[in-house]
This record gives C-alpha cells, sequence and structure tokens, in this order.
C-alpha cells in the first residue's frame, strides 16, 4: 500500500468502542438511532465534512464493541490527536474515540481486516445483576465450562458454517469461514465465549452460543457440533443467543 501524493487528502484509521444498549446496531436505519449516526453528527462537528465512512462490520441492535474500526477519507488538516480530542467531546458516554491514525489511501477497514474476535458473556448465577443488565446474558443454570469448551473446539478450522447463520439478503454466496480458536472460560461468574476467525455470517456467533447452551441443557449432545455443521441446514443448529451479551472484541490488521 502506498500513500498518495495528494497531500491534502488524508486516509485515517479510527477506532471507536461503544456500549450498544441504547443503539440500533451500527448502520444507520430510519427511525431509529445507531452508533454510525451519532458518530458522523460528531464528526462533521469537527470537519464540517461529510466524508465516506467504511467500517469493519455491521453489529446489531444491542451490540457492543470494544473495538471497532472506521475508515474514512478527509481533506481537513486537523492533526490525529486534536481530532480524537474532539470527536470525544461531541459523541455521547456511551461511545468513546480510542486512537485516531493515518493509513494509506487505499485501505479499507472492512476489506483489510485479517479477523475478527467476538466475545459472548453469560452472567451464570441464580439472581440477575443490575449492573450487568443489557451487557450480559443472564442464565440461571449452571454452565458447565469444561464440556462446552471442549464441544466448542468443533467449530475450528474452515467450513460451510451455512447451519450457524440467519438467511437474510446480506448473505448471498459463499457461507464458508474458518475459525482460528474458540474458548470457553469462566471468570467468577462471568462465563465467556470466545471465538477468533477469518470472518462472520450473520447471526453466526450468537447461534455457536446458543448451540452450546443446548448442549449445556441436554437439548444436543456435546459431540453433535461437528454433524451440525455437515448437515448446512439452519434448523440442526440450536436457538441464537441474545444480542446483549456479544461483544465485537477486536479488530486484526497488518499494519
Amino acid at each position: 500500500m502506498i500513500f498518495s501524493s495528494d497531500e491534502n487528502l488524508r486516509n485515517l484509521l479510527i477506532t471507536i468502542s461503544y456500549d450498544g444498549s441504547k443503539y440500533h446496531g451500527w448502520q444507520i436505519q430510519q427511525n431509529a438511532v445507531t452508533v454510525q449516526e451519532v458518530f458522523q453528527k460528531a464528526l462533521y462537528s469537527v470537519i464540517s465534512q461529510k466524508p465516506d465512512i467504511k467500517a469493519c462490520s455491521r453489529t446489531d441492535s444491542g451490540v457492543h464493541a470494544e473495538m471497532f474500526c472506521i475508515s474514512t477519507k478527509i481533506s481537513h488538516p486537523i492533526p490525529c490527536e486534536r481530532l480524537k480530542a474532539a470527536l470525544n467531546s461531541y459523541l455521547p458516554q456511551s461511545v468513546v474515540v480510542l486512537d485516531v491514525r493515518e493509513v494509506p489511501l487505499d485501505f479499507h477497514a472492512r476489506y483489510n481486516a485479517l479477523g475478527k474476535r467476538y466475545v459472548y458473556k453469560v452472567l451464570n448465577r441464580e439472581q440477575r445483576d443490575p449492573f450487568y443488565i443489557g451487557r450480559a446474558l443472564h442464565y440461571r443454570y449452571n454452565l458447565d465450562t469444561e464440556l462446552l469448551n471442549k464441544a466448542s473446539k468443533a467449530f475450528i478450522g474452515t467450513h460451510d458454517f451455512t447451519s450457524f447463520c440467519t438467511l437474510d439478503k446480506r448473505e448471498k454466496g459463499d457461507f464458508v469461514r474458518t475459525i482460528h480458536d474458540f474458548s470457553v472460560k469462566r471468570i467468577g461468574d462471568i462465563v465467556e465465549f470466545s471465538v477468533e476467525g477469518n470472518g462472520f455470517l450473520y447471526n453466526m456467533v450468537r447461534i455457536m452460543v446458543g448451540t452450546l447452551l443446548s448442549i449445556n441443557e441436554g437439548k444436543i449432545p456435546p459431540d453433535a457440533i461437528t454433524e451440525i455443521i455437515n448437515a448446512k441446514s439452519r434448523d440442526a443448529a440450536g436457538p441464537t443467543a441474545p444480542p446483549q451479551g456479544l461483544y465485537l472484541n477486536k479488530v486484526f490488521y497488518d499494519l
């Protein structure tokens, strides 16, 4: 990747984090407040330009991001550190800019991503916790993390994940993805389902988690995941876990 000789045009990689519980996902929608909407308003307030914004992903309503990346080309000369501070002064408390840096003009936040890591958080105790409302799934039954961690390893590898995808207009053609790692671990009352891969289909992680929860409940055999993958049918997998426990945890780039 080579920087352009056009000194006025800059491509910026902006990394943000947000609590998605009050938003209808990332992408702008009619009659619903989204993260993209509040971010674009903040950016316009700072530079008085409406640049084209490229996002690393699309998160659904209620889903959170600990690391979400945006690339955007601007001609404004504001230094990166000043832009970061200015954006944070305009953004709501639920959204924060973590980093701003210049990248080559042909860099794209989505297409240059090498992979992503998602974490799904489950509050695993009898009583709910008001501080986790909207931020973790409350699951009152005992979770056998050793069983689920072992079962989750069947997801690792390159597979056709049709069984773990909600089919709609955004999913067409290739359903093959590579999962590099999947783990289930307990940290106190929180059980984290962590999955890393080169890409993810619509609702893929939430269906994976829902399937593992069905295994925990004895509704699906612990060794059935490979069979479910091979079925290439959404009906073969478990339910879609609710959105509030899902976090986009990290986006990987070669920069």
